[in-house]
């Protein structure tokens, strides 16, 4: 059986849910996509699609795809400008309606994501983890999670990971599908998009360290 159909590890029921909405979601939402793929290239040209190195289950990379929210404006000396100066009027549409999070349903049919996780934050939090922390990596990432319908961007870090940790711990399918369902309620009035003052949340520097 391949690989992508039941990931090792991963829990065939949680995986067969994935599918099933997966599947038949990509079919309806393909004019959604092309039309806000052609937005993204009028406004903020090539690529269209934001690639980035994420840790996956147990830790392993893999490739997250998402509509790109920033454009590429320099200083200048050629320097990227903060986060919040590049994002854009599209861009924080794109994520207020998490319009930008739609590519990443790729990366569910593809068995490197679920629809329900905590979600894929930097590699290089790996190290910054406590050994607590880091159980959020026993379960496959997801597009919306246990965090995010609690809070999502208003929480600390580390009581984002106490959720992601909670969720790891008490999966079933009917967590999952009450996720979802409280997910699009939660779209629908737009909370906790970012923390205040930062484009998204500041980085994680490690629990008990000074936080910039």
């Amino acid at each position: 059986m391949p690989t992508w159909l039941i990931p090792p590890g991963i829990p065939p029921a949680k995986r067969l849910f994935d599918l099933l909405l997966t599947i038949p979601g990509l079919i309806l939402v393909t004019p959604l996509l092309l039309l806000t793929a052609l937005l993204v290239r009028l406004f903020h040209g090539s690529p269209v699609i934001f690639q980035h190195k994420r840790p996956g289950y147990r830790g392993e990379p893999f490739t997250l795809y998402k509509f790109r929210t920033m454009s590429n404006a320099r200083d200048p000396r050629g320097n990227l400008l903060p986060d919040e100066a590049r994002l854009t009027p599209l861009g924080k549409f794109l994520r207020a309606t998490s319009l930008d999070e739609l590519p990443e349903l790729l990366n569910v049919l593809k068995g490197e994501m679920s629809l329900i996780g905590p979600r894929p934050l930097l590699m290089q939090y790996l190290d910054r983890y406590t050994p607590e922390q880091a159980r959020r990596h026993d379960a496959l990432p997801g597009i919306t999670g246990w965090a995010q319908i609690n809070g999502r961007n208003n929480l600390s870090w580390e009581a984002k990971f106490e959720l992601d940790v909670w969720y790891v711990d008490h999966w079933s399918v009917g967590l999952d599908i009450k996720i979802l369902a409280l997910t699009f309620w939660k779209v629908l009035k737009r909370e906790g998009i970012s923390e205040p003052g930062n484009a998204t949340a500041r980085e994680f520097m490690g629990t008990n360290r000074t936080q910039p």
